[in-house]
């Protein structure tokens, strides 16, 4: 497997995050704290793009391999938030941990320098519950939600375990080269 050297890539990532006050004192540590700054999030999507860039094994769309800016959007929201959402776009009750929405499409973007990606919502709630249910940190927890996210915006989908395994391991792989 061999790797492409990349030139330099920009990212515009729009951030929002709810104010969370009942959260504070449980997200106190300096680490966990990073999850609610723009700066953080920008070199996190910055390195995976850079990743998936160097590789051409990804079943990707093609489109994205020629592209030098990029785009896409992140928000932290509540569970009301994520529910509503949830109901509206994917027709399913309940708050769920990540939502995403990919705008990648067709190969008609081939022709633009710049690709927006689309949109990732993350419920801090139900990210805060599995990181006590899988004993890890918040941090950890929310790196894993926006890796998921982050390959539902380049297209990939799990509509059987093994793609479900791939995709994870993907992840994993991810979330180990940020370290």
């Amino acid at each position: 497997m061999e790797e492409k050297i990349i030139s330099e890539i920009n990212l515009d990532l729009v951030f929002k995050c709810n104010e969370f006050p009942q959260f504070s004192n449980k997200l106190k540590d300096s680490k966990n704290k990073l999850i609610f700054e723009s700066s953080f999030w920008e070199k996190v999507f910055l390195s995976w793009i850079k990743i998936i860039l160097k590789k051409d094994d990804y079943k990707l769309p093609n489109c994205i391999f020629e592209k030098k800016s990029f785009s896409l959007g992140l928000q932290i929201i509540s569970n009301q938030e994520i529910s509503f959402m949830n109901q509206k776009w994917m027709q399913k009750n309940g708050p769920t941990d990540v939502l995403s929405f990919p705008i990648i499409s067709d190969e008609s973007l081939n022709n633009l320098d710049h690709i927006e990606l689309g949109d990732i919502f993350i419920s801090l709630e139900i990210a805060l519950e599995q990181s006590y249910e899988y004993k890890h940190s918040i941090y950890k927890e929310m790196l894993w939600l926006a890796s998921h996210g982050f390959l539902h915006l380049l297209g990939w989908e799990h509509n059987n375990d093994l793609d479900l395994e791939n995709m994870l391991n993907f992840q994993e792989y991810l979330i180990k080269k940020l370290d």
